[in-house]
């Protein structure tokens, strides 16, 4: 029997090694493993934290690294939530062979994605997947300091069945006012009712679920490209980026720098760019912050147009040539801009752009 924490209990460190006591089925191929030091020893790390564990597979060890779903704050335990991704081998392992009783090496805990020492802040969670880990830290941090929080919580996942912590979320949300929720899905489960968000994560969204976005500080966690359509609609919308944090849950940040500075695409004012409308054979000098929606009507060309702000896709037209940077809001499907396609109201040119009109 492991011994709980006592007045003089000891700090733990990676010199000893963790004991599974509990497994937790969370979601389809995703379950919840808490550990605990044989000898009591408790936990200090902050929230949105990993540690990585030594894996016994067969085959050979392997290493692989884990955010901790639990919060600082209850120390005797740390948590980990993993999802058997297809091909994985440390993470179907744990899912598949993992239980209670089995010892892990274990190493940490690290990293540079999580709270501020003081979090008195308000914050935009916005997570995708397995990468809602940190995010669950994060916010049971935050509810467990007995303070009404100021968090607008965005979890994203294929099927409602596929959202983690959702019933404990809601738990959460129903015990304090500051703990704004909002699910996002791209399919229903079947003969079950949903009534939330359906589709893709837009900017649309974001201003219905959390129209004081610009006052908060912003942690994304998720697959890659998830979260560089989130730093696209952020940047669309003009969020100060220095205020955006971001954690890749295969790749845990190791600088600073990795957090907050990014290679994106951002249309600039100051730079210059032209829009050919072949069909019109009238060409047009802008600048990379107006629209092709606007350079057409400036132009005295007509390109038939609805909401403006990519919702409807009335205003998609044929790019022939060039490069633009769209930010949409479900108005066009991906088959189309494969096969070329754009919606002139909320793509922006970059350099020479030629568009059949």
């Amino acid at each position: 029997m492991i011994p709980m924490p006592g007045r003089d209990t000891p700090i733990w460190s990676d010199a000893e090694i963790l004991e599974c006591v509990s497994v937790l089925p969370e979601a389809p191929h995703v379950k919840t493993f808490t550990f605990r030091p044989p000898s009591g020893a408790t936990f200090v790390y902050r929230a949105g934290q990993f540690i990585t564990l030594d894996l016994p597979v067969p085959g050979g060890n392997v290493q692989r690294t884990y955010t901790i779903s639990s919060s600082p704050v209850t120390n005797a335990y740390v948590t980990v939530t993993v999802k058997a991704q297809e091909g994985s081998v440390g993470s179907r392992w744990m899912v598949e062979h993992l239980v209670p009783g089995m010892q892990i090496k274990a190493y940490g805990p690290a990293g540079l994605f999580h709270l501020p020492p003081s979090p008195d802040g308000k914050y935009l969670f916005i997570s995708a997947g397995s990468g809602v880990t940190p995010m669950m830290s994060m916010a049971t941090t935050l509810f467990e300091r007995g303070e009404d929080p100021d968090i607008c919580f965005i979890q994203c996942a294929n099927r409602p069945a596929d959202l983690i912590f959702r019933k404990r979320l809601e738990y959460m949300a129903s015990r304090v006012n500051g703990l704004q929720l909002h699910f996002v899905v791209s399919r229903n489960d079947p003969y079950e009712v949903w009534t939330g968000y359906r589709g893709r994560f837009n900017q649309l969204m974001l201003g219905l679920m959390c129209n004081d976005y610009l006052d908060r500080e912003v942690y994304c966690c998720g697959p890659e490209g998830f979260m560089e359509s989130v730093r696209e609609i952020l940047n669309a919308l003009g969020f100060d980026m220095e205020r955006y944090y971001q954690e890749s849950f295969q790749a845990p940040a190791e600088t600073k720098a990795e957090l907050t500075e990014f290679d994106d695409v951002v249309p600039q004012e100051n730079v210059q760019a032209q829009i050919v409308f072949a069909g019109s054979k009238v060409s047009s000098w802008c600048s990379e912050t107006d629209t092709v929606l606007a350079v057409a009507k400036d132009a005295g060309l007509n390109i038939p147009s609805g909401c403006t702000f990519g919702v409807c896709g009335t205003c998609k037209v044929k790019k022939l040539s060039g490069d633009v940077h769209m930010v949409h809001s479900g108005g066009i499907s991906e088959e189309d801009v494969e096969a070329g396609y754009i919606l002139a109201c909320c793509s922006n040119p970059i350099g020479t752009v030629e568009v059949d009109v």
